[in-house]
């Protein structure tokens, strides 16, 4: 099966946090389920470094290894994705465009997002969302 991690579960799961589900944590660490990361979530995570609104265990260059490590396939960002980011409804206080773009990517690449968003779970009808 597929799934696309939100930036936060890829967070999480490469850092070691207790904050990911266990039910994530299975999933991902199934060497039979195929497991994408789209490059959208890297570059919110390098722009919140940038900007001191984050930090990490180890540098980012380290973090993006350990990504690789783990067998997660980052994924760039496509024609199709943008082109059904513009079909997403509007969701009421919610116009994050890094969440938008993975929902989006999600829909595009038929992938179960995980995912502990609540603003994200809005959009269940469209795109799988999983915890």
């Amino acid at each position: 099966m597929k799934f696309l991690l939100d930036t936060h579960a890829l967070l999480w799961f490469i850092e070691r946090d207790a904050q990911i589900s266990e039910k994530a944590r299975q999933i991902l660490e199934d060497t039979g389920n195929e497991i994408l990361a789209s490059v959208v979530g890297l570059f919110e995570i390098s722009i919140k470094l940038k900007i001191g609104k984050m930090t990490l265990l180890k540098h980012f260059s380290r973090f993006v290894q350990d990504v690789e490590t783990a067998f997660i396939t980052v994924i760039p960002i496509t024609t199709e994705h943008l082109t059904e980011y513009q079909n997403l409804r509007e969701i009421v206080d919610h116009r994050d465009p890094f969440d938008r773009l993975i929902l989006a990517t999600g829909e595009s690449e038929k992938a179960v997002i995980i995912s502990v968003d609540p603003k994200i779970n809005q959009y269940k009808h469209e795109v799988e969302v999983i915890w």
